[in-house]
């Protein structure tokens, strides 16, 4: 038995329409949008309770995909700052784009900040570290040459 693909990431966030329209602005598109509760969710993911609302986006070329999920319930138990780019577990996404500088200042619009610098790595790629909604680290990489 082999893995057939990827089919996507999921990204907890706290304000759903928010994420949707980052991950718009930086060139995903809306694929769907649904809610989801009861019996068969909780037992899934080991929660009572579960209230969510979830978006799908995907990279124009169809292949890359993001479900970002909104969890009305249960609450949380504990608020964490965002991880340091250090931190152990998924640590962020990362999306070729034609123009790092356009689109950084593109999501600004829509609470992007900068994690450290745009650089230049070699002559091969611009690269920046962001952080998008709820904190997680988005890289965004410019072919060079």
């Amino acid at each position: 038995m082999t893995v057939e693909r990827m089919e996507h990431v999921g990204i907890v966030v706290d304000d759903l329409a928010a994420a949707v329209e980052f991950f718009v602005a930086l060139g995903l598109e809306l694929d769907g949008e649904t809610s989801v509760e009861g019996e068969v969710v909780d037992r899934m993911t080991g929660l009572e309770g579960v209230r969510s609302d979830l978006a799908f986006l995907q990279t124009p070329d169809g292949h890359g995909k993001l479900e970002v999920v909104q969890y009305r319930s249960p609450a949380r138990e504990d608020d964490q700052r965002p991880p340091r780019p250090n931190t152990p577990g998924l640590n962020h996404l990362l999306f070729a784009v034609d123009d790092v500088e356009a689109t950084v200042a593109r999501l600004r619009a829509h609470g992007a900040e900068l994690v450290g610098d745009v650089i230049d790595y070699g002559t091969s790629y611009r690269l920046v570290y962001l952080r998008g909604p709820g904190g997680m680290i988005v890289e965004l990489a410019e072919k060079l040459s």
